[in-house]
């Protein structure tokens, strides 16, 4: 990438966020990172240590002014924007017989709506050629799988609107792509792993790799959507899991 590339990245206030803030942050692009959480907005901030170009703005991504005022904030701080990450989102979803209205609004405004409402206001600003968003899907929008209905669901609608996007936008020289990560080792997948058998059978043990995926297994991809690297790639859904979702694998079944 040539220097000056400005992106703005949800959720960036822990976990995958993060790790996506502190990537690009390396590879000198300036972010504006987006979150409720100042205090985990904060430690973003920290850990990527002095002369990164990182600004933070605090907001709900469901709220009707945020999209607007975030880029606006990007463009003031750095002059523009060039990349959007659609990062924030939420889990931990039940069964669709299970999940409230109340429920299932809150995770399609989270993790479906706002995306639209962030790609909505970004894109006037993102350069023909350079311009490109990454929306957050998951494996679990692109397969089946038990219990997590309404999750489920938003992810395969930001799948369904990464592709209608990328026809779009892809006509401008905007490239728009997702990311389906599979399960990612954090504090709380971490807690599921050791005490959750029924977890570790539907989602560690088909995995084909011999460790987790890491947040930073993920912002590798988001950079490399982002960056020269992949100018042709627009309106795909890259897997982040390790195999998961393209091979019939066991872990227990091999070692037996």
């Amino acid at each position: 990438m040539t220097e000056h590339r400005i992106a703005l990245v949800t959720g960036a206030g822990s976990g995958i966020g993060r790790a996506i803030t502190l990537r690009f942050a390396r590879e000198g692009i300036a972010v504006l990172g987006v979150d409720q959480n100042q205090a985990g907005l904060d430690e973003t901030v920290a850990l990527a240590g002095e002369g990164a170009k990182i600004g933070t703005f605090i907001a709900d991504v469901r709220a009707k002014e945020a999209p607007d005022a975030a880029v606006a904030e990007a463009v003031r701080l750095f002059g523009g924007l060039d990349y959007l990450i659609n990062n924030a989102g939420i889990g931990a979803a039940k069964s669709a017989a299970e999940t409230s209205d109340e429920e299932w609004d809150r995770y399609s405004d989270i993790n479906l709506r706002a995306v639209f409402r962030f790609s909505r206001a970004a894109l006037p600003h993102l350069r023909p050629g350079i311009g490109a968003i990454v929306n957050m899907a998951s494996v679990f929008g692109l397969f089946g799988h038990p219990n997590v209905a309404p999750y489920a669901a938003t992810k395969a609608g930001v799948v369904g609107l990464t592709i209608q996007m990328a026809a779009d936008c892809g006509p401008n020289g905007v490239r728009v792509n997702a990311l389906a990560p599979g399960v990612i080792e954090t504090p709380l997948t971490r807690a599921r792993i050791d005490t959750d058998e029924r977890f570790n059978q539907l989602n560690i043990d088909p995995i084909p790799f011999p460790r987790l995926g890491r947040p930073e297994d993920v912002a590798n991809a988001a950079y490399f959507l982002c960056s020269d690297q992949s100018s042709y790639i627009n309106g795909h859904t890259l897997a982040v899991d390790g195999g998961w979702s393209v091979t019939n694998y066991s872990r227990r079944g091999a070692a037996l």
